[in-house]
């Protein structure tokens, strides 16, 4: 596709944005990236030259934020690559993460079409590459072309059905099993192929916020999986070296049973002088932490 009169275009490398569109002079053409995002399906080709046109290309870094709880909306912002942290303030210390925005996600497009003010903080978490439309030409274009919003209303479904599941989580399941799920939805979106296995960068404190417990409880359980070969947690990176055994976790299965179930041997139980864990499963799980792994109590 050739690149549209007047079309803006970013500029670097392509290594972290899998499956973005670029060009061999390592441009991202913004009418491609268009046709391949969700907000902006449907459209004709001269509606993609239009909305083009209307936008500008930026470059962000980490730790720059796009916009704070409260905000108006100024501005609508397509991610052509990095990562953004959607957050929400809480009341005592400490935010909520409700999601991390990446390649092809659209920023401020629903606030602007209900208050005008953001409802969540936006903060760079990897340095992105974006496309970005004033509010109020977004805004004419998305009257102009009605399919944007009812694009936009499938995507916010979607987005409630995902919290509706987490909220059901932290109803009805562990922790172990809430950060088990976690991981496995963070290796769908972000995850990237690493030496020991499939790497999560995110910090075991922004795992917690993202799953309703705390620093201490994520720092146990990384900990206790990675002595079974699931994980192995470094600083602000989670390297998942066994995708079958996280998600018999995330169904609340334990490695002890798991590796009873297919008939092999398992880890030695501290608990009980070594002995093999499948035989000691039942008396593991009744005895403390403290004693079960030699850790303090969550």
């Amino acid at each position: 596709m050739p690149i549209l009169e007047g079309e803006p275009s970013l500029t670097g490398s392509n290594d972290d944005v899998p499956g973005a569109v670029w060009r061999k002079n390592g441009e991202c053409s913004c009418a491609l990236l268009l046709e391949r995002c969700r907000m902006f399906a449907g459209l004709l080709p001269d509606a993609y030259a239009e909305i083009c046109r209307a936008a500008n290309s930026r470059q962000f870094t980490r730790g720059e934020i796009l916009h704070f709880e409260g905000d108006a909306v100024e501005s609508v912002v397509l991610l052509a690559s990095g990562l953004v942290k959607i957050t929400k303030l809480g009341q005592g210390s400490g935010d909520a993460i409700l999601r991390l925005a990446g390649h092809g996600d659209v920023l401020g497009a629903e606030s602007l079409f209900s208050s005008g003010r953001h409802f969540t903080t936006a903060e760079v978490f990897r340095a992105c590459r974006a496309f970005v439309w004033d509010a109020r030409v977004f805004k004419n274009l998305a009257e102009r072309y009605p399919i944007l919003q009812r694009n936009m209303v499938g995507i916010l479904d979607e987005r409630l059905r995902e919290l509706e599941d987490r909220f059901r989580e932290v109803a009805t399941k562990r922790v172990g099993p809430r950060v088990a799920l976690q991981l496995l939805r963070l290796l769908k979106s972000i995850g990237q192929p690493g030496k020991a296995g499939v790497e999560v960068c995110l910090s075991r404190e922004e795992l917690a916020q993202m799953t309703g417990t705390t620093l201490f409880t994520v720092s146990r359980l990384l900990c206790d999986w990675e002595a079974h070969g699931v994980v192995r947690p470094r600083r602000e990176v989670v390297a998942v070296c066994d995708v079958e055994s996280l998600r018999a976790l995330s169904e609340g299965i334990s490695p002890a049973q798991r590796a009873g179930s297919q008939g092999v041997a398992s880890w030695p139980c501290r608990a009980l002088g070594g002995r093999r864990e499948e035989k000691c499963a039942v008396a593991c799980s009744s005895l403390p932490f403290r004693r079960r792994r030699g850790r303090l109590v969550d």
